[in-house]
């Protein structure tokens, strides 16, 4: 992975005519060159110091911030400030953190703790270590529009919000997880920019013709291109290197519309491996993909992209129908229970059959003779599954205890990558809202009308859809930590501790092979072999019976099973482990 050296106020901008650095109080000409990257033509005073700068673009008298600002400190529409403090980094022995095998814990800065920084988000990685987690993902944390949101409409891909605590804030938090032996997942998103505060067309074309699901398509193939992807694979080089990260969860990769001879993806993969070489650590790409289609992560050698692992909502999808019973919008093909048990054995439902949502055929096979099971990453539940739901509402308020613990074991005890969504572990009583915090009120009311409009294929009644701009939509979802040791929250707690002491002590529950798994189903039993290894989960309404050639019960959920003989009696919504 290269990068060409350039100055701290160099800038690429082939559209302006004229384009001046506006820095402490004086204003800097600047010259163009061939490539349209543009120079300060005088010395630039201060050009050392933590200096809050922009460029005055042609004749705009108002400065914009650096399309590659390390630091917004006064939001997206202000100012620029150099990031020159330097820090002591104290992982040197850090040898990085393998996906396979590992558990995941995806969560939010600003709702994960009271503070909502990265700071106070230190405090909490002894119980992250505690339900076994291997690898710590943050949601975005680029600066964005407003004080709090999901971060998925950022526009400072480059600088770390604020009110986290900003870049040394970041650095804190990352080497705090390598001193615990937990790794770090950033969750980065490079479809498309925020609707506020997006300056870069004033500089060069970041954006073609043609809009995906969030906005205007980034130009990653057509005039002014190999600059803009150079943009995007210097950012991925920042947070392996600069930031220590260990991984990046790339959103929604679908919308990344490239006709290039090399796609994007493939470029990311090349050039992460080239730098995970030289750093002497695993550096991981996992790709949020909605296309069901293995092409993403079959190595390159097999013709394939050569990312690490995808995310697949199919297990999702198949979980939360078979203990929910909800079968609205895009839930009403996995209704059969045997929709689990085809994904837990091929990885996909949709593998190539009809989806009665899309209205067309979906997906393709995955290769399972080839492909090791946890290049794909599941979950029970997660920002989207939750945060997209009108109130977002955990499973938590529409199952019991049994029912979530019978979730975790799923995802587990699974073949997959388990990746828990924060404060799932213990049952967390707080939603997960969509939020946002748009200064410009019109923004805010189109934001709000279109949570409605995407709602409407669900089912769901717009009077529940909650207003994102709504501070207390935002406040409500903060985790509340003094739940843990009460009640349900305890009970359901104590499982997750369980079953992530059985994942480290049994090599079944991490085999990749998908030859080891065999799933059936009868009536409303499910049952899935991983090896010589048994689960059991009833999802139905009354007691149920399997004859078993195991005794020893590993794992149940808080009501209990029986074992007596060959019988194992399950009552409703529970379930084991056996041996």
């Amino acid at each position: 992975m290269t990068a060409t050296t350039r100055g701290p106020f160099d800038v690429w901008a082939p559209r302006p005519e004229r384009l001046r650095l506006a820095l402490a109080g004086e204003v800097v000409e600047m010259t163009r060159g061939d490539d349209g990257w543009w120079t300060p033509t005088e010395p630039v005073p201060d050009r050392d110091a933590a200096v809050d700068y922009g460029y005055l673009v042609d004749d705009d008298p108002d400065p914009r911030p650096d399309p590659r600002s390390r630091r917004q400190p006064d939001g997206v529409h202000g100012l620029s400030r150099r990031d020159v403090t330097t820090y002591e980094w104290g992982d040197a022995a850090w040898t990085g953190r393998q996906l396979a095998g590992s558990v995941v814990y995806e969560l939010h800065v600003g709702t994960f703790t009271p503070d909502g920084t990265l700071d106070s988000a230190i405090d909490r990685l002894d119980h992250l270590l505690d339900i076994g987690v291997d690898l710590v993902e943050l949601m975005p944390v680029n600066a964005f529009n407003g004080t709090h949101n999901w971060g998925y409409d950022g526009v400072g891909w480059f600088a770390v919000h604020e009110g986290y605590g900003g870049p040394d804030a970041y650095k804190r938090f990352v080497d705090a997880c390598h001193a615990k032996g937990l790794g770090v997942v950033q969750d980065v998103v490079y479809n498309h920019l925020g609707p506020a505060g997006n300056y870069l067309p004033l500089f060069g074309p970041y954006l073609k013709d043609g809009r995906n699901t969030w906005g205007d398509m980034v130009n990653l193939d057509a005039e002014g291109s190999a600059e803009v992807r150079r943009y995007i694979l210097d950012n991925i080089r920042m947070w392996f290197e600069d930031y220590h990260v260990d991984a990046l969860r790339l959103d929604a990769v679908h919308a990344l519309a490239d006709t290039s001879e090399v796609h994007l993806l493939e470029q990311m993969a090349i050039e992460t491996a080239a730098l995970s070489a030289h750093l002497g650590r695993p550096l991981t790409l996992i790709a949020e993909s909605d296309l069901n289609d293995t092409l993403l992560v079959r190595p390159r050698e097999a013709g394939g992209y050569g990312l690490d692992a995808q995310w697949s909502d199919d297990f999702h999808h198949a979980v939360h129908v078979a203990l929910s019973r909800e079968t609205t919008g895009y839930y009403a093909d996995f209704e059969p229970l045997e929709a689990l048990a085809k994904v837990c054995e091929k990885g996909f439902f949709h593998d190539g059959t009809y989806s009665s949502f899309r209205e067309r055929d979906h997906g393709k096979p995955v290769d399972t003779e080839h492909m090791p099971t946890w290049r794909l990453v599941v979950a029970n539940q997660n920002h989207d599954q939750v945060g997209n739901r009108a109130r977002g509402d955990r499973l938590a308020e529409h199952l019991d205890d049994d029912q979530l613990a019978c979730a975790a074991l799923l995802t587990l005890a699974g073949p997959f990558t388990p990746m828990l969504f924060m404060g799932e572990e213990w049952a967390a009583s707080t939603p997960f809202a969509f939020f946002t915090s748009h200064p410009e009120p019109e923004l805010g009311t189109a934001t709000a009308e279109g949570r409605i409009e995407e709602f409407a294929k669900m089912g769901w009644d717009p009077a529940d859809v909650l207003d994102p701009q709504d501070p207390e939509t935002f406040h409500r979802s903060r985790l509340d930590w003094d739940e843990l040791t009460e009640g349900r929250h305890a009970v359901v707690l104590d499982c997750y501790r369980r079953l992530a002491r059985l994942r480290r002590e049994l090599p079944q529950l991490t085999d990749p092979a998908f030859g080891s798994v065999s799933c059936t189903v009868d009536g409303r039993l499910f049952t899935m072999r991983r090896g010589d290894l048994l689960v059991v989960v009833n999802t139905g309404e009354t007691e149920a019976s399997v004859a078993v050639d195991a005794s020893e019960v590993l794992f149940e959920t808080p009501s209990g099973v029986d074992v007596r003989g060959d019988t194992l009696t399950v009552p409703p919504h529970a379930g084991a482990l056996l041996r």
